[in-house]
């Protein structure tokens, strides 16, 4: 570079060093008038939404991410629900949410705490045979509330009607179901003998509900009715008498629930052969138990009689099985 141009040069070289020097301190003197952040330019078409704003967004991102959440979780466990073994996750839902929606119809046959025992025999039942076990629990509320209202005011008049114009103590739930749960629970415990326990559960609802049957339809329509320990007659409503017409009904209700395990795919036709067997087998057990010991024994309630009964179906159509291991049930 020659010494003019450098000549030149040097005093617009100061000047742009002056200029450049004054503004940082000008820099700092806006910063320490007005702040660091409430200052700063914003480019074009980048405006930052207020905080109100930005917190709706924020709720309402979270608050769509946990109903995709529940949804998804949803469809999983209705998936699992459709397994022939669903397991306690999809009980747990299924069950819960059936007993929301018709807590009126239950509370109608059942007392609270009596809907609250139900509620795990019907978790139970649902985590171990799936949704036909499970609609099978419910028939047999169903079809055994209804036909204990059968004459009631006839059957109240005569002092045999049940108590609660027919509405179901805690009592009458593990009379009902103690057997079946056992059996669910088994199965759960069991994989290997899941089928043998499964026919078990079977054969103690149908044996259940063919008693209660033929007990109310007895109390109703029987004309004749006498003791099976010494066949002679007695009044109806008699602990341990048994009906003509009380026992045909009772037959054809077992016939008719074994076929419904058969739909349901519960049980094959051996199976279902077996539970009706077993059911005849613990009725008449039930029977003579009623007419030999109740109202002697102290503990010996109605229900106790009731879990004695459906825990003999369920023993006797597990010896069956034993007995005729080919025909006994699906997995055979």
């Amino acid at each position: 570079m020659t010494g003019g141009t450098a000549a030149l040069l040097k005093p617009s070289l100061i000047c742009s060093l002056h200029n450049s020097s004054n503004v940082v301190p000008e820099a700092l003197a806006l910063r320490g008038r007005h702040g660091t952040h409430h200052h700063q330019r914003q480019l074009p078409g980048r405006v930052r939404p207020p905080l109100s704003v930005r917190s709706r967004q924020c709720r309402k991102g979270r608050s769509h991410t946990a109903t995709a959440s529940l949804a998804d979780t949803a469809q999983v466990l209705l998936s699992q629900a459709l397994q022939p073994v669903p397991g306690l996750e999809p009980a747990l839902f299924i069950n819960t949410t059936v007993f929301v929606l018709g807590i009126r119809v239950l509370l109608a046959g059942l007392t609270p705490l009596a809907v609250a025992n139900s509620w795990l025999l019907g978790t139970v039942v649902f985590a171990a045979f799936g949704w036909g076990g499970y609609v099978m629990v419910c028939l047999y509320f169903l079809v055994g509330s209804a036909v204990t209202k059968v004459k009631l005011k006839q059957k109240q008049a005569e002092g045999i009607a049940e108590a609660r114009s027919g509405r179901r103590s805690v009592g009458s739930v593990w009379g009902s179901g103690s057997a079946g749960i056992a059996c669910a629970a088994m199965a759960l415990l069991q994989s290997d003998n899941h089928a043998i326990w499964q026919v078990a559960f079977v054969a103690s609802f149908v044996s259940k509900l063919s008693d209660t049957v033929s007990s109310e339809i007895g109390k109703a329509y029987g004309k004749t009715t006498f003791l099976v320990t010494t066949l002679k007659p007695v009044t109806r409503g008699t602990e341990g008498a048994v009906s003509t017409e009380g026992t045909a009904a009772g037959a054809a209700a077992a016939l008719a629930f074994s076929a419904v395990a058969l739909a349901l795919g519960q049980v094959n036709g051996g199976g279902a052969l077996i539970a009706t067997v077993a059911a005849v087998v613990a009725n008449l057990f039930e029977s003579y138990l009623g007419a030999a010991s109740q109202g002697r024994v102290q503990w010996l309630t109605n229900d106790a009689v009731n879990a004695i009964q459906i825990a003999v179906a369920a023993a006797v159509a597990v010896m069956l099985q034993l007995l005729w291991p080919t025909s006994g049930s699906l997995a055979w």
